[in-house]
């Protein structure tokens, strides 16, 4: 699949900044024109005949000789045809900027680490996401005990009141996301959230014109253990917080959290990645492609930060030599 512009016969992609479809040849909006293709795991681009290399995985992504972005129909349709889809809502510029704010007080970061030629490195993936729901019930008893103090004439008291907590709480959960992709690690993406899903569209092809993806390679059984434990976690805080502060302490007598409804949809959420190679190792940046959201940690040159304690060494000892000709004059 390969969306080309009416106009001109240019690869029309979507634009974050525009909101829309757009050919970036000769800058017409709205022109796309859909063209299906069926590319294998190694085939030519029908665009210009040049070799891709496509991975297992892979559902969209770019012709190395032409620059063409592609879309796998057989990776975004029946059953790896997504549910949902946030499109990408920064573009690369503004998360070039975004990354240069966050770390321009790195001093020992190496000097190209945010370079315009590395940055523009930065690729704009979309990742398989499972959106689990969940439908619970709390059932919980405890007793709740205050305790109050005061004195009277020399006498000292406490009074200690009992009470019976209980809590019977129906909780639904919508759209609690686990990342469906082995290649993503699992706590940055925990790190990513939180998405705004009321940004959240149905699934639509253009979007992933312009960006790479992949379909999911992890079923929504292998990964639902992490949404329940996310889901067990908040259900928990939420209970807590209709008691915490309340009384001196709670005694757990009854707790059960039931679910009684489930379901699951699958979808594709929007991440900026950058890897930075320095000193033999890769620095990965991930950046969430709706909220801008920053995961990763600056490298450090060990040049700069022996240059920098070579200078303050300098500077010590002119100050004590300095310190030492005063003192010879009085």
């Amino acid at each position: 699949m390969i969306f080309k512009c009416k106009n001109c016969g240019g690869n029309t992609v979507y634009s974050p900044e525009r909101h829309g479809m757009y050919c970036p040849f000769c800058d017409s909006e709205g022109s796309e024109e859909r063209t299906d293709e069926s590319l294998g795991s190694i085939t030519v681009c029908p665009n210009c005949g040049g070799e891709l290399k496509v991975e297992e995985h892979t559902s969209a992504t770019k012709c190395p000789s032409c620059d063409c972005y592609l879309i796998l129909n057989e990776r975004v349709e029946g059953e790896y045809a997504p549910r949902f889809i946030i499109p990408f809502q920064l573009g690369r510029e503004t998360c070039k900027l975004s990354l240069r704010e966050k770390f321009k007080k790195c001093r020992f970061a190496p000097v190209d680490f945010l370079s315009e030629a590395r940055l523009n490195e930065m690729e704009g993936v979309y990742v398989p996401f499972w959106f689990f729901d969940y439908d619970t019930h709390w059932d919980f008893q405890a007793e709740g005990t205050k305790v109050r103090s005061w004195t009277s004439g020399d006498t000292a008291y406490t009074e200690t009141s009992t009470y019976d907590v209980r809590r019977d709480m129906d909780i639904p959960f919508r759209k609690i996301p686990v990342d469906a992709s082995e290649k993503m690690p699992d706590h940055v993406m925990d790190l990513m959230e939180p998405y705004q899903y009321q940004q959240m569209e149905d699934f639509d092809p253009r979007y992933m014109s312009g960006f790479y993806a992949e379909k999911y390679n992890m079923p929504a059984q292998t990964v639902e253990e992490r949404a329940k434990k996310k889901m067990t976690d908040d259900a928990e805080n939420i209970l807590q917080g209709t008691y915490s502060g309340q009384y001196n302490s709670v005694k757990v007598i009854k707790k059960n959290l039931n679910l009684y409804n489930s379901s699951c949809g699958y979808g594709m959420l929007p991440v900026w990645k950058y890897f930075y190679q320095y000193g033999g190792q890769t620095y990965p940046f991930y950046v969430n492609g709706q909220t801008g959201k920053i995961v990763g940690n600056a490298p450090i040159s060990k040049k700069k930060v022996w240059a920098y304690a070579g200078t303050v060494w300098a500077c010590l000892t002119l100050i004590l030599v300095m310190i030492q000709m005063i003192g010879r004059m009085l």
